[in-house]
């Protein structure tokens, strides 16, 4: 679903399964980056650019860097929202940010950020194109405009 006004925000829910967690019951670490990959995943589909599609123009955005910080553990069988914004545009990068919280819960389990190179098929860096970068530009969030 996506948030339309000042900003754009894509919120994708998910259910968090027993294999998502340790022996305790609470989430794995490294899963908030999977969640921040289908977050993305998702944020492209919904404004009409799913990833398949970017990759049959022949390019890829991998992450190049990536950061999260951790507040409060998730659980099995938690309802969690991963809320996902594009914050920057770059000749030939993207940096998307996320917060992921407890359906219900107004406080944030995790946030983070993806930084993306745009490469071709070769794995090599490119520009991104004029008409990707105009269409990503439509949803940029500037940091000023994040909430």
């Amino acid at each position: 679903m996506a948030q339309l006004g000042a900003s754009l925000k894509i919120f994708t829910s998910h259910r968090v399964i027993y294999g998502d967690t340790d022996r305790m019951g609470v989430v794995y670490y490294a899963n908030y980056l999977r969640w921040f990959e289908k977050g993305r995943s998702e944020f492209l589909r919904q404004i009409g650019l799913p990833y398949k599609t970017i990759e049959a123009q022949g390019f890829h955005f991998p992450v190049t860097e990536v950061s999260c910080r951790y507040f409060k553990s998730a659980h099995y069988d938690d309802l969690i929202t991963i809320a996902t914004q594009l914050t920057s545009v770059g000749h030939a990068s993207l940096r998307f940010d996320y917060i992921i919280s407890r359906e219900g819960d107004t406080s944030s389990l995790a946030s983070g950020s993806t930084k993306h190179a745009c490469v071709d098929v070769n794995g090599r860096i490119k520009r991104i194109p004029g008409d990707l970068t105009q269409r990503l530009a439509k949803v940029l969030i500037t940091p000023t405009q994040s909430t």
